[in-house]
């Protein structure tokens, strides 16, 4: 899993509330069990004008123009702006694939759905969770200034505006550790190899006939 430590990017914002999983990667995609390959289809049922299915063209179909996604100044975005209850809806683990396929490191929004935070943590995404006030600023100053960029500073916990402004966030330590080690779960426990390893080679000592046939 990549390293999580300064991220400097181009914010999107989504002034919706209430985003579900669905809408971030719609059901007909979740075919496969493979981490990419789902930005293209990412909210694809607002970005795209037709019904998207798994091995259609996306670069053929007609898009959504309204849509944040498809418009020049956010094309490069890496930085996504939200509102209330983002990832909300069922489980997939497949929405942070289809976000971070397409390009997205941080999320930033008052509130997430629990799961969905999780999930994204587990796969190397940033969700950083604001005051309202807070994020109702943010989306002003976005939607006011052409290639807004954030910068977010995850060792010192901040997220650092285009004046300067250092606005501090929270986050458990086992998930910093995590992402500043680009540690998923099994990255975690293959820390602890050498002691697994003597566990396994002295409970083989205390308890030969556990593993018989083994």
């Amino acid at each position: 899993m990549e390293a999580f430590t300064v991220v400097t990017g181009t914010v999107v914002p989504l002034n919706r509330a209430n985003v579900d999983t669905d809408a971030i990667i719609p059901k007909q995609f979740l075919t496969s069990i493979n981490r990419s390959g789902f930005g293209p289809n990412l909210f694809d049922e607002w970005r795209y004008l037709d019904h998207g299915e798994v091995g259609m063209d996306c670069s053929q179909r007609p898009l959504n123009t309204e849509f944040v996604l498809n418009q020049s100044r956010y094309q490069s975005g890496t930085v996504l702006l939200a509102r209330d209850n983002f990832g909300c809806g069922s489980s997939r683990e497949h929405a942070p694939w289809a976000l971070l396929d397409h390009g997205f490191r941080t999320i930033i929004a008052p509130s997430f759905a629990d799961i969905f935070f999780s999930n994204c943590f587990k796969n190397g995404m940033l969700l950083i969770t604001l005051e309202n006030s807070v994020v109702d600023k943010l989306f002003q100053e976005v939607e006011a200034t052409e290639g807004y960029q954030l910068t977010i500073d995850l060792a010192k916990q901040a997220v650092i505006t285009p004046s300067g402004e250092n606005i501090s966030f929270e986050i458990d330590s086992l998930k910093k550790h995590c992402l500043l080690n680009g540690l998923d779960e099994i990255g975690q426990t293959l820390q602890q190899a050498e002691v697994i390893k003597t566990y396994e080679t002295r409970r083989q000592q205390e308890a030969p006939w556990l593993f018989l046939g083994v």
